[in-house]
């Protein structure tokens, strides 16, 4: 069916292009019964007859109806290939993160910014059981209201849901400076792909290179198996280490040894003075060419592994926060809050732990930020959380510590939670008072109010320590 300005589709009008490009045209339309911007996805059929172009359409159609949320366009109807294919979707107002590529290298407030946004995003993604497999700069747009959108999932792996590509097709897809290792292997369902190709979007933008350049070539792509891209600090030697950890981290050939989730990516990025620095950070120079040969020759004869699902992923690398009152009348609810971390973490070889204490202010009255001997309240505070901390003896790159300055120390622990993806809390409950139960607890409020699986612990009159456990999704 030939389309022009004015074709009506199902009860869409279609009114001008957008885009024209190699696999699909995207229209604006209009629908009398819908009253947010409309855009229309066909595909091109006619284009070198590519099968994959037709299977990743269907791919596209099964998959989007399946997600919600501020981080993906909101499906809004479906043709089917006897008639006129199509997706009918919102209109994504803001720009494209490709248009920010005109400007690179951005400084790092602009890529940590950027990084955040983009992470933020693929998380929301995972959680609903959705694995990109095409994250790069036109895949990404902006709504006005600041949230990275991701669009184009006509190469999506879904937990739940058949894999239509990988039952037809046997060369990997993907496009050739993002897709990461695993996929050139024909590995689908692991969402930790999705973390490399964010690693080279950071590189890209934070150096303006991309790191394995521009492969044309399955030869040339298969390069990425043994070889490690030159650290960001070669081409700028004022880049900062801890950026340089979290992208290189990222770009780890081995799954393994990348995030474990992208929750983690943008946690990092929100703390870079706790970025645990490691060799990653203090490259300055390519690998050496033995330690390339070695990887090449382990390449030649590796096996495509199996790989975990996106819950899997999710659910075995968890942020775990507590909260802690480490004031000195506290001692025995501190030991009961340290006992529960020791539990849940040891459960939880991958999971990142970090320690919460409130500073209270006042509400009205400007407070001092130090006390009758002139130390500094905050400092101080710091200082204690971390002495709270040591006897569980942790790794310090699995830990992290911040006071939180607020005058409502609950409003102030949900909001962490929310922004920082926490997907447990371990909060302690001090002892039942009339007063207490009057204006209400922290812990109360807390479990109530919180977006993740919570642990009430309080001080043991015994030697067991009583919990009891709400969960909220």
């Amino acid at each position: 069916m030939p389309l022009s300005s004015g074709t009506i589709i199902d009860g869409f009008r279609l009114v001008d292009i957008l885009y024209r490009g190699g696999m699909a045209t995207v229209w604006r339309v209009e629908h009398a019964d819908v009253h947010i911007p409309l855009v229309m996805k066909v595909p091109r059929l006619e284009y070198g007859d590519d099968p994959t172009a037709i299977v990743g359409f269907e791919v596209e159609q099964m998959v989007m109806p399946a997600l919600s949320g501020a981080h993906v366009p909101r499906f809004m109807a479906a043709g089917d290939f006897t008639a006129v294919p199509y997706i009918v979707m919102e209109f994504i107002e803001g720009p494209s993160l490709r248009e920010r590529l005109e400007k690179v290298p951005l400084p790092v407030a602009e890529v940590t910014m950027l990084g955040v946004k983009l992470a933020t995003a693929l998380h929301h993604v995972h959680r609903q059981h959705v694995i990109h497999l095409d994250v790069k700069p036109s895949s990404v747009l902006f709504r006005p209201s600041g949230e990275a959108v991701f669009i184009d999932y006509g190469l999506a792996h879904h937990n739940h849901m058949p894999d239509l590509l990988a039952e037809q097709f046997r060369l990997p897809m993907g496009t050739g400076p993002y897709i990461s290792p695993e996929q050139l292997r024909n590995i689908r369902n692991d969402a930790r792909s999705d973390l490399f190709a964010l690693g080279v979007t950071l590189y890209l933008l934070a150096t303006g290179e991309r790191p394995f350049g521009n492969p044309s070539s399955l030869t040339a792509l298969r390069r990425r198996l043994y070889r490690q891209p030159p650290p960001p600090r070669l081409l700028k030697p004022d880049f900062p280490p801890w950026l340089q950890e979290i992208i290189l981290h990222c770009l780890e050939v081995d799954p393994e040894r990348r995030f474990s989730t992208a929750a983690q990516v943008a946690f990092d990025l929100q703390q870079p003075e706790q970025v645990p620095l490691t060799e990653r950070a203090m490259r300055t120079s390519g690998v050496r060419f033995s330690k390339t040969a070695r990887r090449w020759l382990q390449s030649l004869g590796a096996a495509p592994r199996a790989s975990h699902s996106v819950a899997n992923h999710l659910a075995s690398a968890p942020i775990v926060m507590v909260a802690v009152d480490v004031i000195a009348e506290m001692g025995a609810l501190s030991e009961a809050l340290r006992r529960a971390v020791r539990r849940i973490l040891i459960s939880e070889p991958d999971a990142r732990l970090s320690c919460i204490s409130v500073l209270k202010t006042s509400r009205v009255a400007i407070d001092s930020n130090v006390d009758a001997e002139g130390r500094n309240l905050h400092v101080q505070r710091l200082v204690e959380l971390k002495h709270w901390a040591r006897p569980l003896s942790i790794e310090s790159q699995r830990m992290t510590f911040h006071v939180l300055e607020a005058p409502d120390p609950a409003t102030a622990l949900i909001g962490y939670a929310q922004t920082n993806h926490v997907d447990h809390i371990i909060v302690g409950a001090r002892a039942s008072s009339a007063l207490r139960r009057f204006l209400g607890s922290v812990s109360s409020r807390v479990v109530a109010e919180a977006p993740c699986t919570v642990t009430v612990v309080r001080a043991p009159a015994t030697a067991a320590v009583k919990e009891t456990r709400a969960v909220f999704t």
